[in-house]
């Protein structure tokens, strides 16, 4: 594990509570453009799950749905906050599942914390377990940019943050097999805009 991962795992570790309290807006807009595709009783990956609200909650009232996160603090919420849900420890880098296994794949502000030398690998592991023909949801970065914050959301904790630029995102992504099929920017309740984007796999 990388050094940025590292911190990243850490700092999610130490401030679960607190990012629980800070993000718990409601994901329906933006889930949409993803569970309108599907049907009821599909098989969904949220990766980078977290403490589990709002995202896999919402997923589960109507999908089969899975989270995977790397910090067991986040984990430990998420069993606590979610029923109907599968949750599982592990790293995006080298998903613990095997191929062809899910519908779809939301990953909500996880993919920005990977160092960007190892997006690519990340995205090839989402079409792996990806059924080809569905989706793949996603933030990513706008501008290229690295950095880290000593004291995110004020809690004298480490948290960094890597992605290229989104037209870099978009090649990695037709590389490996997907097609953008739509891009949004959502407005961060944590104080910073991401845009989002809407890829299918179609390795044909």
């Amino acid at each position: 594990m990388t050094e940025q991962r590292r911190t990243v795992r850490d700092g999610y570790d130490t401030l679960a509570e607190e990012y629980l309290d800070r993000r718990n807006d409601d994901p329906e807009w933006v889930l949409s453009e993803l569970t309108d595709r599907l049907e009821p009783g599909d098989s969904v990956l949220d990766a980078g799950c977290g403490q589990g609200v709002p995202v896999t909650n919402t997923l589960t009232v109507d999908f089969d749905t899975v989270g995977l996160d790397f910090s067991r603090s986040q984990l430990r919420l998420a069993r606590t906050n979610v029923s109907g849900a599968r949750f599982v420890q592990g790293d995006m880098t080298a998903l613990p599942f095997e191929d062809d296994s899910f519908d779809a794949i939301c990953a909500f502000y996880s993919l920005i914390h990977i160092p960007t030398d190892e997006h690519e690998q990340v995205i090839s592991e989402f079409a792996r377990v990806l059924r080809p023909g569905n989706y793949l949801l996603a933030t990513v970065g706008d501008d290229a940019w690295e950095g880290s914050n000593p004291d995110w959301l004020g809690t004298d904790v480490e948290m960094q943050w890597s992605f290229p630029s989104i037209e870099e995102t978009f090649e990695t992504l037709n590389r490996v097999g997907f097609e953008v099929v739509e891009q949004f920017v959502v407005d961060d309740e944590l104080g910073s805009d991401h845009p989002f984007v809407l890829a299918q796999y179609d390795p044909d």
